[in-house]
């Protein structure tokens, strides 16, 4: 079982497999990768011999045979040409020229299997496992940000040991570490360093470096960097590079690496024949069709290249009812005692298997009159779906990886090594299973349809209201509920001997939608936050006391928020359990003001100040001076390459300035920092705590304009003094804090 394949330019194609003596290389020169071209219109009377002549004529074809082939789920085997091409970089530019080396209408051809990624089409058409037949071996290589913009690197981190010096010195170190470890898989903190090392090898005339398991091939590129936009979100793609016998994950463009670990990645190498380097940098989407495409290749099944699924005809009254997400109830904003939380286990694609929701089933011909979606009135036919097979073995993995990560932690001898293989396996399918309704919707979706999408919205609507008439009949109230999670609390007019158990409805109602309703928590309380500027419950802002834990649940504010400080989120939580403790807005106000003194006096790190944001576009492309463009214009002064997608860090030093001194980046040397700024911010984290008891920016700025004003000569920074009754006027005035190593002062 190779766990990397290489392809070389003259057509060999290299497969690394794991021995007992190391990584050993078998080498292929007969591969020759396939796609297929179909009519369009299953009815159409297209004669496909001209054009296979035509491709028999081509240099790069190596040879072309008419087959049977099922050119959708819903259609039966047809004829279909299917090309042998010389080399896996042709297959795309021969796919195009299909059109164009015949007189059929445009429209009337198309064109299957061509746009998969080159290991998962030699994994797939081969029936190779890529799977690893034993533990793979890691290396990380690492550069700070000071040096991602540099021709030669200075420093480097290798195995977590830093490298300073001369090229050769740094090269040395990393071959080094190389020949010691004999790494199956390079870890690099950016892509990048695989070229810029070997830039660095050729003027330093250092020859025998390399970083590559064959001897002919150093590395080879194998896509450029690029920008992407999804769902109003842009994205950068790093270039990606490819070394021979090694497979490399680049931590600045990988999903299931940063979000689980390698035992997560692996576990999803089995599952959709992506080998661990396509692995690392795909995203859910990218493995969910892949896993798809598996299924379908072993019904027969042809893979579209582009989508062309027409939505069914609907009459005005459906679009209307279809349009609609899931099913909310509009929390109550407030403090709730004693509330209990209640998750539906993976409902969207419980809801999926239960229900038979696939594309290729979904109004079917054979059912058209059957009215089995609720308000909607779409057909579903008996046949079993084939997403039903995706995503039932996920399901059931899951769930018995679940298990094992409880039996595991209830065990006196926990093996945190065993604890962390499972959690990463059971984070990367909760991925694809999160993943895989939404992707019913996607327009590029290899296989998706959009009545799947609101089908799935409809069963859910229905299985919440099912739940909430449930318990509510059975004496609870419910004070919020959002898609597969209810929260409920004692209905106080129903008394306690009446009230039925809750894990007995709560297993009642799994019986009758046939999916498991769990007791997720119970809450000593939990605060259900407004909107700002509004009254209305925020949908995903509260937080919460774990009964019988020192834990709380915070979800939606600004301790949850990546872009917040660290200082910040400290002091939220702290307001938070300061809050649980006194119930007191006043004991979270004093919290706030010994927060708002430390940070006037200079008593906060650097470290603990640093925002972290997305850029979104090219600096050219802003219009506002924001903080973000003051970033991007210090980073471009120092040659700093920061694309669209990626993260800039920085302090805010002065917040009034609409120039590049507003902000200073977190590798830089900063003494100062704008207090009043983080003070606002933390006015702001401190609302979002008191806003379920009604206080606003407004009330908290009053009561803390209301303590008394002193001269800074009598400020002091006893810890049993109360701020509320020792320092004023910080909220309506400017100051930078300048620090030192011997004191502090305000400027």
């Amino acid at each position: 079982m190779p766990f990397s394949i290489d392809f070389l330019d003259d057509g060999r194609v290299l497969e690394w497999e794991l021995t007992a003596d190391g990584a050993v290389a078998t080498e292929r020169d007969d591969y020759t990768p396939r796609f297929y071209i179909a009519p369009r219109d299953p009815d159409a009377d297209l004669d496909l011999t001209t054009l296979q002549s035509v491709y028999d004529q081509h240099p790069d074809v190596v040879a072309t045979e008419m087959v049977s082939r099922r050119p959708g789920f819903r259609r039966d085997e047809e004829p279909a040409l299917a090309v042998d091409v010389a080399h896996i970089d042709r297959v795309t530019p021969l796919a195009r020229q299909a059109r164009q080396l015949s007189d059929y209408p445009i429209g009337d051809l198309a064109c299957f299997n061509v746009d998969f990624s080159r290991e998962f089409r030699y994994c797939l058409e081969t029936g190779v496992d890529p799977t690893p037949a034993s533990e793979l071996s890691t290396l990380r290589l690492s550069v700070p940000l000071t040096e991602t913009s540099n021709d030669i690197y200075g420093e480097l981190s290798v195995a977590g040991d830093t490298v300073t010096g001369s090229p050769t010195d740094i090269l040395t170190a990393v071959q080094g570490m190389l020949d010691t470890h004999d790494p199956d898989v390079l870890v690099c903190s950016t892509s990048e360093i695989v070229p810029t090392l070997y830039e660095m090898a050729t003027d330093a005339g250092v020859e025998d470096f390399s970083l590559s398991r064959w001897p002919d091939v150093d590395y080879q590129q194998l896509a450029s960097r690029s920008t992407y936009s999804s769902y109003g979100r842009v994205g950068h793609s790093p270039a990606r590079y490819n070394v021979p016998g090694r497979a490399i994950i680049d931590e600045s463009n990988t999903f299931f690496y940063g979000e689980t670990n390698l035992d997560g990645v692996l576990d999803l190498v089995s599952r959709s024949k992506k080998p661990v380097q396509e692995l690392a940098w795909a995203s859910i989407g990218n493995v969910l069709t892949a896993i798809q495409i598996c299924e379908a290749h072993d019904r027969g099944v042809l893979v579209p290249w582009n989508s062309w699924r027409h939505e069914f005809y609907k009459p005005m009254g459906t679009l209307h009812d279809a349009d609609r997400g899931g099913f909310i109830f509009a929390p109550e904003v407030g403090l709730h005692e004693n509330v209990h939380e209640l998750d539906f286990s993976s409902l969207y694609p419980n809801i999926i298997c239960t229900r038979n929701v696939s594309p290729d089933v979904i109004r079917c011909d054979c059912h058209s009159n059957r009215d089995d979606v609720p308000g909607l009135g779409y057909s579903i036919c008996e046949d079993r779906g084939y997403l039903v097979d995706v995503l039932q073995p996920i399901i059931d993995a899951r769930d018995e990886i679940k298990a094992a990560i409880h039996r595991e932690k209830d065990r006196d001898d926990s093996d945190e090594d065993r604890l962390a293989e499972l959690e990463g396996r059971s984070g990367a399918l909760k991925w694809i299973l999160v993943a895989c309704f939404g992707y019913q919707g996607f327009s590029n979706a290899k296989f998706g349809r959009i009545e799947c999408h609101e089908a799935i919205n409809a069963f859910a609507r229905e299985i919440l209201l099912t739940a909430k008439q449930r318990l509510e009949a059975g004496g609870w109230r419910v004070v919020h509920g959002i898609v597969d999670s209810i929260w409920v609390t004692p209905d106080p007019d129903v008394d306690d001997e009446d009230r039925e158990n809750l894990e007995a409805l709560a297993m009642e109602i799994t019986e009758c939608v046939e999916i498991r309703l769990e007791h997720e928590a119970h809450y000593d309380w939990v605060a259900f936050i407004p909107q700002r500027e509004s009254d209305t419950g925020a949908l995903t802002k509260y937080f919460g006391k774990v009964a019988d834990a020192e834990e709380f649940k915070i979800r939606g504010i600004e301790a949850r928020q990546r872009s917040t400080s660290p200082f910040i989120e400290d002091v939220q939580r702290l307001c938070i359990e300061r809050f649980d403790t006194t119930r007191s807005p006043e004991a979270v106000l004093r919290h706030l003001e010994k927060a708002i003194e430390r940070l006037h006096v200079g008593e906060v790190s650097i470290g603990e100040l640093v925002e972290r944001n997305r850029v979104s576009k090219p600096l050219e492309g802003y219009t506002q001076h924001t903080q973000n463009v003051a970033a991007l214009e210090r980073a471009r002064d120092q040659d700093l390459a920061v694309h669209p997608g990626q993260d800039i860090e920085y302090v805010v030093v002065d917040d009034e300035k609409f120039s590049r001194d507003r902000v200073a980046l977190v590798h830089e040397e900063i003494e100062t920092y704008d207090a009043s700024y983080y003070e606002t911010q933390l006015v702001r984290a401190v609302e979002s705590v008191l806003s379920p008891l009604g206080w606003d920016q407004t009330e908290i700025r009053r009561i803390l304009s209301e303590t008394r004003e002193m001269e800074l000569t009598e400020f002091t920074l006893d810890s049993d003094s109360s701020p509320l009754s020792t320092y004023s006027g910080y909220s309506h005035t400017k100051s930078t804090v300048s620090r030192s190593k011997d004191n502090c002062h305000l400027d």
